[in-house]
Parts: structure tokens; sequence; C-alpha cells
């Protein structure tokens, strides 16, 4: 492999987030401003093991910083989860005259860079897009913040219908490992009860919960809970539960769903898209390599790709005392 970088690759793996297409267009830029050569490489790794790729200049990624999703798609590619798949891919790179390449996605897309990397000593530079936000290493992900708004916004409108008919809403959240969206959100739009994956809430309290808003008065209420509830129930069960033991409540269920992974991307997000672009294509030029740039105490950062995945993003504890407070 040679030391010298004269041709960087970009792909988006996984699951898209907001905030992709933005990061794109920061390493594309940033190739151009360094005068090294810039080559997409389109549907992931799945593309890559194909050859699908495309010489991009500066004018190539106009007009896509304010799009959510990724201009380059995304596919999940059990290919390269094989040695032949890997060698296949690292031929066309080969091929490509292409010396490193930056990937955004999530953790399972930076387990293939990471495993890549060690075969073929490839320079590799992640950048996380994933709007759960659980990818160790960073303070936030790209697309989590718009997620988040898209959340609140979203709950907003369902409290309207919830408080004109005094109904319960569970809002079903993303969020399988991690509750960050649904407590944030939970904080942000005033629900009564968060769910998340890292606290057992437990039935009984949430019941008691409920009993307690009526009393006070509230007419209607909002429960955020994260697809990785620990209750042991889904949002449904939860409706069903409720019923049983609190018929005084007219229950309804909104799974947001991929609602939450769409629409245009936040300023927070474009913004943090451009700086992790611009030091990704950097750090591979400066002979770094399987390293995951990230965002902590608003400087950008740079973590072990291995340390990334293998490492837990933790729940903030004080904003769960906060929305404790708050849903008094």
């Amino acid at each position: 492999m040679s030391s010298v970088i004269k041709k960087i690759a970009v792909l988006t793996s996984g699951g898209d987030s907001p905030g992709m297409n933005a990061a794109i267009r920061s390493v594309v830029r940033t190739c151009a401003y360094l005068k090294v050569d810039c080559v997409a490489i389109y549907r992931g790794y799945q593309g890559m093991i194909e050859g699908d790729f495309k010489v991009m200049d500066a004018r190539s990624v106009n007009n896509i910083i304010n799009k959510g999703g990724t201009i380059l798609k995304s596919a999940r590619c059990n290919d390269f989860r094989t040695p032949e798949g890997r060698k296949k891919a690292h031929d066309q790179l080969v091929k490509a005259g292409i010396d490193a390449f930056v990937v955004i996605g999530g953790d399972g897309s930076f387990t293939g860079a990471m495993i890549f990397n060690k075969e073929y000593n490839f320079p590799v530079i992640g950048i996380p897009g994933t709007i759960d936000n659980d990818i160790f290493g960073t303070t936030f992900t790209l697309g989590y913040d718009t997620a988040l708004n898209t959340v609140v916004e979203c709950i907003d409108k369902i409290r309207d219908t919830a408080s004109s008919h005094n109904r319960l809403f569970f809002v079903e959240v993303m969020g399988r490992d991690v509750g960050h969206i649904a407590l944030n959100a939970g904080v942000g739009a005033g629900a009564e009860e968060i769910l998340i994956p890292e606290e057992n809430l437990g039935l009984d309290r949430l019941l008691e919960s409920l009993k307690r808003s009526k009393e006070s008065g509230k007419s209607s209420s909002i429960v955020i809970v994260a697809e990785g509830d620990k209750s042991g129930k889904n949002v449904f069960e939860l409706k069903e539960y409720v019923e049983e033991h609190l018929p005084i409540y007219d229950v309804r269920v909104s799974v947001l769903g991929h609602m939450q992974r769409g629409g245009a991307p936040s300023c927070y997000d474009r913004v943090l898209a451009s700086r992790m672009g611009v030091k990704a294509v950097e750090a591979l030029l400066e002979g770094k390599t399987s390293l995951m740039v990230g965002i902590q105490d608003n400087q950008i950062t740079l973590t072990p790709i291995e340390k990334a995945i293998k490492g837990h993003t933790k729940i903030d504890k004080e904003l769960i005392r906060v929305s404790e407070i708050m849903t008094t």
C-alpha cells in the first residue's frame, strides 16, 4: 500500500441519517481544496465489491447539504462479511487507483472497515452517521439532532389531538439499545413518562404515575417509549395493560418509525458533518487510519474505530433526574 494518498473514496453504509449528504459534500470539497482526487462509491460495501464508482469534483455535490438520506445510496452487504467479498472489494479499489476511503455509517459499517483495514492495511477513517447516537467516542452522531427535532415536532402535534380528546398516547421512538432520542425528546416535548432501555421504570410505577397525572387534573398524557424499553412489553402490549388496569384512560398508540430518519438535516447536523468531513480527509493525508471522527466538548476528535465499536455510550443521569422533576 502506497504511503502517498492521491485518491480518496467516500461511501455511506448501513441505515441512512440526515447529515450524510452534508458529510459527503464536505469530503468531496476538502479533497478538491487539497488537490486530492475523490471517488464516490455507490451502495456502500456492495458497490465497493462491484466497482460502482464515480469520480467527484467540487461541483458534483452542489445543492445536497440540505437533503436528507444519502445521494450515494446505502445497502446491507453480506458478501463484505466474507474474506472472498472483501478481496473483491480490495481488488476493485486497487484497480481504480483508490488509496484510502471514508465510510459514513454506524457500528456495523465501522466493523467492516476495521476488519478490512486489518486484512489489507488499507487506510480508512469513519464518520458516525446514525440517528440513535449510540457510537462511543462522540457526543453526537450525524442525524441525531435532526431526529430529535423531528420527534419533538411530531409529539407536539400528537399532544394537540390528545388534549382535544382527553387521551393517553404511547409514542414509540427509535432506540433499540439506547434511549437518547426518547429521553431528550421526552423532556423537550414535555412527556409525562419516558421509558428507555437503560432504566426499568416498571409497570407498577407507570400505573402510579398515570394515576397521579389524572388526579392532578391532567386531561391528557404522552408517554414516550424507546423501542428497546425494558418493561418486557411492546408499545401495543403497554396500551392493553394500561387499559386493563386504568379503564379511565382512552389509550392510543403512535409509532413514529422511519419518519425519524428523514427530512432536511438541522443546521447543527450540517455544520457537524462539514467539520467531520474536513477532519476525515486531513487525517488520511496525515497518515492516520482506522480512526473515527467524533465531537467531544465541541472539539473534533479522533477515536480508534475498534474502541468506538466496543465502547458503550452512557445515558445522561442528570437528564433523567430533570425528567422526573418535570413530570411532577
